[in-house]
């Protein structure tokens, strides 16, 4: 069996033009693998810490640090094990070379999460090189997932999901032509931050309207907040009743603040049988946040971004949490993404149902899909869409 021979880090740049870290592993029998990890703009509070340098050079937003503990630390101590130990080799990293710990479990603050994951991610694409299978599939048995499924892509920025297509491949046109240039022009097409289409509207009822009308005219039959003003937790909860009640909606992403734990319940409790309440800021993606929602029954769908909690052996974990409790998966990219494809491979392995990667534009989302693609024609006629059960498209595993 192949054997881990060198691990190297590299600051690179994400698509917001920010340094993140890249990490090669080279294995004894020849195979490269690498990994690049993303960064949040709209980070929440729990996350696991992105190490940064501080001081003036890229204004602040340096990873050298994060290099340099790959380079002085992770990667010796690495050297000879085996590629295919994930779990191990996950928890070696946070236990023992990192170890440091808060309330919310291993929070990565001696190494850097942005280093630990940037090792986790390549290793994973090792291991599977190593076994000769694919990524998605070595994923897949990573998590004791026996069923492959392409997901229902949610195209950002208030999302529509193309349930009703009978494959992905057929998704990403739907997608692609519910379009919205006809009534807002040229700048219709402009693109925020995470590559969703960015129009020039005033309020998010417009944004709602805006949606159902292209969705209309593009030939399909649809399913997601308001201004700035401040309003209660109740008044903003029945405000998103309303929008339930007035629009094909099925997902709200991170409806209330991280610590709103009351008003997210209440709202899973009043409406969660009709739409996805989804835990982005809330849960972080961390085990320890997503246990306290189950139990608390807060909400009732985890985003799964990998780079918040900071190896791929937790994600595992809190998507099987999440699975086991019933709730809904969404696999998703950061607003600082790069060329790397591996949520793509992530999201059929787990079988999450649901990916959120931006609009059909900007190479870096593009690149997600393209692999959902290629995964698709990979599997051929084993290839199954989540569409209308992108909810619960496996039961748990």
């Amino acid at each position: 069996m192949a054997t881990i021979k060198s691990v190297k880090a590299r600051q690179i740049f994400d698509s917001r033009g920010n340094p993140t870290v890249e990490v090669d592993i080279h294995l004894s029998n020849g195979v490269l693998a690498r990994a690049a990890v993303p960064s949040g703009a709209s980070t929440g509070i729990y996350e696991a810490l992105e190490l940064r340098d501080g001081g003036s050079d890229y204004l602040g937003k340096g990873v050298s640090k994060a290099v340099s503990n790959v380079n002085s630390i992770i990667g010796p101590a690495l050297i000879g094990k085996d590629p295919t130990d994930q779990t191990g080799i996950d928890n070696f990293m946070v236990q023992q070379l990192d170890g440091t710990q808060n309330e919310w479990g291993w929070c990565k603050q001696k190494l850097g999460a942005n280093a630990i994951l940037a090792v986790s991610l390549a290793l994973c694409k090792a291991g599977a090189a190593v076994l000769n299978i694919p990524l998605y599939k070595h994923i897949a048995n990573l998590a004791g997932n026996k069923k492959l499924v392409l997901p229902v892509p949610a195209f950002n920025e208030f999302m529509i999901l193309p349930t009703g297509a009978a494959s992905f491949k057929e998704a990403m046109k739907m997608g692609v032509e519910a379009v919205i240039k006809k009534k807002y022009g040229q700048d219709a097409t402009n693109v925020g931050d995470e590559g969703g289409f960015a129009p020039n509207i005033q309020e998010n009822k417009e944004g709602l309207e805006l949606l159902k009308t292209a969705i209309e005219k593009a030939g399909y039959t649809g399913k997601n907040n308001n201004g700035s003003q401040k309003i209660s937790g109740d008044k903003l909860k029945d405000l998103y009743k309303s929008f339930v009640a007035e629009y094909p909606i099925v997902s709200i992403e991170d409806p209330f603040d991280q610590d709103d734990w009351e008003h997210y319940a209440k709202m899973t409790t009043e409406i969660g049988t009709q739409v996805q309440i989804v835990g982005d800021d809330l849960l972080v993606t961390n085990p320890k946040r997503v246990e306290k929602a189950i139990r608390e029954k807060t909400c009732n769908a985890l985003l799964l971004k990998v780079n918040q909690i900071g190896s791929v052996t937790e994600s595992i974990e809190a998507v099987r949490m999440s699975k086991h409790a019933g709730w809904g998966v969404m696999a998703s990219h950061r607003s600082g993404e790069t060329e790397d494809t591996f949520i793509a491979d992530l999201s059929v392995g787990l079988a999450t149902g649901q990916i959120k990667t931006g609009a059909p534009c900007r190479s870096e989302r593009l690149a997600k899909y393209n692999q959902l693609l290629r995964i698709e024609e990979e599997l051929g006629s084993e290839a199954v869409y989540a569409g209308a059960s992108f909810r619960a498209p496996v039961k748990p595993y």
